[in-house]
């Protein structure tokens, strides 16, 4: 194989591996006004294709990422904001086709469980590790039961 063949051939693989990387958006979805496409664009690129789950559905070629698109271009074409747009489907959907959560007291619970979690494990381990050796070295006798102990070991080395 020559030298021209080989790179012909890396460079249709380069393409054909390329290919999944496109959009899944159609030609007939777009708008015809470019500033109302980029802003779909950008809409869609962070709502989640609920049938995918982890890929936008500007990403996705599910026929409801294609519906929900088609749906942010109806909306916006109609007036909508972008936030209304968004605000709109996360009614319909819920939280979960954001692909970045919003800020509320709900996601910081969920966040941060597990650091908490965490931390009471943590404080636990550290406090039975205190108590074990504090039974250990006799630290929770008291003094009057120490010296019944000391007594009581005295009289046991004379007999």
């Amino acid at each position: 194989m020559t030298t021209l063949v080989r790179q012909a051939l890396l460079v249709l693989l380069l393409l054909i591996g390329s290919a999944g990387q496109a959009f899944a958006v159609t030609p007939d979805e777009m708008l015809d006004d470019p500033a109302l496409e980029q802003r779909a664009r950008a809409i869609s690129a962070g709502l989640r294709c609920l049938v995918c789950q982890n890929q936008s559905i500007d990403d996705s070629d599910a026929e409801l990422a294609h519906d929900l698109r088609v749906l942010v271009r109806q909306r916006l074409v109609e007036g909508d904001s972008d936030e209304e747009v968004i605000n709109y489907v996360v009614s319909r959907y819920g939280e979960f086709v954001l692909l970045r959560p919003r800020l509320t007291a709900q996601t910081i619970a969920l966040w941060s469980t597990p650091a908490i979690l965490l931390a009471i494990g943590l404080i636990w381990l550290v406090a039975s590790i205190r108590r074990r050796a504090a039974t250990a070295s006799g630290a929770l006798l008291s003094d009057d039961e120490k010296r019944e102990l000391d007594r009581l070991l005295d009289a046991e080395k004379f007999e």
